[in-house]
């Protein structure tokens, strides 16, 4: 989801940020150092991966490294005939529509055994009900569909968990320890992915771990096949793992930047780049940014759900100086705390990006003549205020007022008085308040046409 990769910390470290340097030590660094020449025979091939923050510290992650793409590569053992039957099964956890209209989430588990689906069942739909608690996902969590795949384990529980020494036989391969760091909880992506194709569409990946274990990892970087914007990892069992999973989501679906920083740690004292790409993060002060009309400035002085005003905050990005963030401690900062309006935002965007506003019912590919009807589903809104997307009906471009807020029209009450063929526009448009960008508001705005005549 970054527009480049940060260079691998180095280096010695403060005691308070020991564990940053140990994640990109080692393997990793060498991996990315590796990245920059000839790509890598697939025997070897890395991923970028983002580790989660310390369990008992404060923030959100700890920077990033290179993993193997296959995990640690171990055949699984074979499965019985009805280990088999079972592995692979997809259900439609929450059904809000087609896949073409929504955005769909994909839920794997691994060290299930086949007779503990039923318990990855009610872990998916307590990991999703997490998420779905968090702003913006509470109001737009009537644009998901959510899809659990099977994937049958021959051993309970993961490698690595409860100690280094364990080693479980699991259909992704998860693995606590990767990289020598306990909490990164790596997969086979690959065998990830073979699972992923079985669902009808997936837009974003979870794997959850069959665990209780503090762990996760976020692999953003868009999958070229199966269209996916990330995977996340998580701990079926473990509160905090859920919350890695809702910040790894700002990177996948908000395109948004990690607002920690190291103190102490060489090479991300000052950053001297250039303007980031990523919408909360930027070189600009806030008076600066008010003047250039730029980044978050139509949200400066507003109060943030996350505590405080929104302002610039130095720091950012892993570096101390040189990056500003929009609020002192959103999710994209420290776990548990809620995304920032600028923040918010973003993610609103990321949702529009795979699902709309309006899908129509009646076919569009006719014409509609008297005795039919024109219908459109509308997504509702779990809006706290009870706000709902606005639905306008229109007749060769001019709005049909009458028939405002509703999602069906026969052409028997449109009054046509000739034989010409004539189009009939529904829209609906989200005017929500969390959203300032007009580029941003023109996306929450969907429409559906049909011809229509005598």
């Amino acid at each position: 989801m970054h527009p480049t990769i940060r260079r691998t910390l180095c280096g010695a470290v403060t005691a308070a940020c020991a564990a940053a340097a140990l994640l990109t030590a080692g393997p990793g660094a060498a991996a990315a150092t590796a990245a920059e020449g000839p790509p890598p025979a697939p025997a070897t091939a890395r991923v970028k991966v983002e580790i989660p923050g310390p369990e008992h510290g404060t923030d959100a992650g700890s920077g990033y490294t290179r993993v193997p793409l296959s995990g640690q590569a171990k055949s699984a053992a074979r499965l019985s005939e009805a280990e088999r039957a079972a592995d692979g099964d997809v259900t439609k956890m929450i059904d809000n529509g087609s896949t073409a209209d929504r955005l769909d989430v994909v839920v794997i588990g691994d060290g299930y055994t086949a007779a503990e689906l039923d318990r990855f069942h009610a872990d998916a739909r307590q990991k999703w009900a997490e998420v779905a608690a968090v702003e913006p996902y509470t109001t737009y969590q009537n644009l998901f569909n959510v899809w659990t795949v099977d994937a049958v384990s021959n051993d309970s529980g993961v490698t690595g968990d409860p100690d280094r020494g364990a080693v479980r036989d699991t259909a992704l391969g998860s693995y606590f320890w990767c990289e020598d760091i306990e909490r990164l909880l790596c997969v086979d992506q690959p065998k990830v992915d073979a699972y992923v194709a079985k669902a009808p569409a997936a837009d974003l990946v979870i794997v959850l771990a069959n665990s209780a274990k503090y762990g996760g990892a976020g692999y953003n970087e868009p999958s070229a096949t199966l269209g996916y914007e990330g995977i996340s990892t998580a701990s079926a069992g473990n509160a905090k793992s859920g919350q890695v999973a809702i910040h790894e989501t700002g990177h996948s679906l908000g395109k948004l930047a990690d607002e920690y920083f190291y103190p102490g740690v060489p090479d991300y004292e000052k950053y001297t780049g250039p303007e980031p790409a990523e919408s909360n993060s930027s070189t600009l002060t806030a008076d600066r940014m008010a003047r250039e009309r730029t980044k978050w400035y139509r949200w400066l002085g507003e109060e943030s759900p996350d505590g405080g005003v929104v302002g610039a905050y130095e720091g950012g990005g892993y570096y101390v100086t040189g990056l500003y963030r929009p609020t002192d401690n959103s999710i994209m900062r420290v776990l548990g705390k809620p995304f920032s309006l600028p923040g918010t935002e973003a993610m609103i965007a990321g949702f529009a990006r795979h699902a709309t506003f309006v899908t129509p019912l009646t076919p569009t590919d006719r014409t509609l003549r008297p005795w039919h009807t024109a219908k459109a589903s509308v997504p509702r809104l779990a809006d706290a205020y009870g706000r709902q997307p606005e639905v306008r009906w229109y007749l060769d471009g001019r709005e049909l007022k009458r028939f405002r807020g509703r999602t069906e029209v026969r052409v028997a009450e449109l009054w046509l008085l000739d034989l010409r063929t004539h189009k009939l526009t529904v829209t609906a448009e989200d005017r929500t308040t969390a959203v300032r960008d007009p580029l941003i508001a023109r996306t929450l705005r969907t429409s559906a046409a049909w011809s229509v005549r005598l």
